[in-house]
């Protein structure tokens, strides 16, 4: 690449540093990211021209910014679609793993005492609840953290009780996902006992909602509050916008807008469970059980606390590739085993190719370009 083109990218020098190894100086804008040369560490820099070749020619569609650190190096950044290193990228549904970081914390901090306590017990001034079933008393937090609870609740389905665009047109958000009915399960569904892992998964946002407003009840404060207490202000994530219910209630089943390198942040958290440059934010226990496998999701895709984990080229299913994932396209993928975190940000929200192209940038060519591949 021609130096000529630096200004098509803001932190120009870095993308140079990734592709040709030139030498670059961190500056206060680098967010406390160490940066490393890709082709001194034996990344494949023709592979990852290529990827921004295809993304500038639009082969892949309204992608916004590929970032990668790898054994916390910051070693690619590539920002397209009119973004750069300060667009706060809306990443939609990816903010449910970052609800369930902050749930770890809470617990962390004896605020709850585990994921078995009742959701609706924390509501109990709201009681009696819509539809009342006695069975909505014994739901878990980790049958929400799971999205396998009883609750009539799937996004995937318009004609769904629970689905989160019902919820957005009410006022009462809360009081939404307390008045949801118990579910039923079709001739074609899988019931529970029949289910991988014991757990029928229904993708449920309003759940998520829930888990953050149970996390603002027993904190008493709002979730915004309490993540920069948690983990925001000592990962000097300071630009940041999170939507709020009509009654003020934090949405922590997505919309959280960072930048790129913030979101690259909470990834390498991921990836040394809980502990960020030399901090501990987070018990390494909560860490490996948020993304271990806990409910079979999709064929050949498993998902724990709001964390996604995908095989990919991986015959060990321990070692899968862990993915916060939202609407759009939008990934942070973590491979603990290569040392790798890599943000994918897209705009494509509702499309049916929106999945497949980030999770072909993260397949053919950031794991091909990876050094140990």
């Amino acid at each position: 690449m021609p130096r000529t083109q630096a200004p098509r990218f803001l932190f120009a020098s870095i993308v140079a540093t990734t592709l040709l190894g030139w030498t670059s100086t961190a500056t206060a804008n680098d967010h406390q990211w160490p940066t490393s040369s890709a082709a001194g560490t034996g990344w494949d820099t023709t592979r990852l021209e290529s990827l921004i070749a295809d993304i500038e020619a639009e082969r892949f569609k309204q992608i916004t910014s590929v970032v990668v650190a790898h054994d916390g190096q910051l070693v690619f950044e590539h920002y397209a679609s009119g973004a750069n290193a300060s667009t706060l990228h809306d990443v939609r549904s990816a903010s449910k793993s970052v609800t369930s970081l902050l749930l770890g914390s809470a617990i962390a901090r004896d605020l709850i005492s585990d994921v078995d306590e009742m959701a609706f017990g924390f509501f109990e001034d709201r009681a009696p609840f819509q539809n009342p079933d006695a069975r909505k008393r014994a739901i878990t937090l980790e049958d929400l953290l799971t999205m396998s609870s009883i609750l009539e609740c799937n996004d995937d389905n318009s004609f769904s009780s629970g689905n989160e665009e019902r919820m957005y047109v009410t006022e009462d958000w809360v009081g939404f996902v307390l008045g949801i009915p118990i579910r039923g399960y079709a001739p074609w569904d899988l019931r529970p006992e029949d289910s991988p892992f014991g757990r029928s998964f229904s993708y449920c946002t309003a759940g998520s909602f829930l888990l953050g407003a149970i996390i603002e009840k027993v904190s008493g404060m709002t979730l915004g509050d309490f993540a920069d207490s948690a983990l925001f202000d000592a990962m000097d994530i300071t630009q940041k916008t999170w939507p709020i219910s009509p009654l003020g209630v934090y949405q922590g089943g997505g919309g959280l807008r960072l930048t790129s390198r913030d979101w690259l942040k909470l990834g390498e958290l991921v990836r040394n469970k809980g502990v960020w440059q030399d901090l501990r934010l987070l018990p390494a226990s909560w860490v490996e059980r948020a993304t271990d496998a806990h409910v079979g999701a999709r064929d050949g895709v498993t998902y724990g606390y709001q964390f996604w984990r995908f095989a990919f080229d991986e015959p060990d299913s321990k070692r899968a590739h862990i993915a916060m994932s939202g609407n759009g396209g939008n990934y942070v993928f973590v491979h603990p085993d290569s040392k790798l975190v890599a943000v994918i940000t897209a705009t494509a929200y509702g499309t049916r190719y929106m999945h497949q192209q980030s999770q072909s940038i993260y397949t053919d060519y950031i794991l091909k370009a990876h050094p140990d591949r």
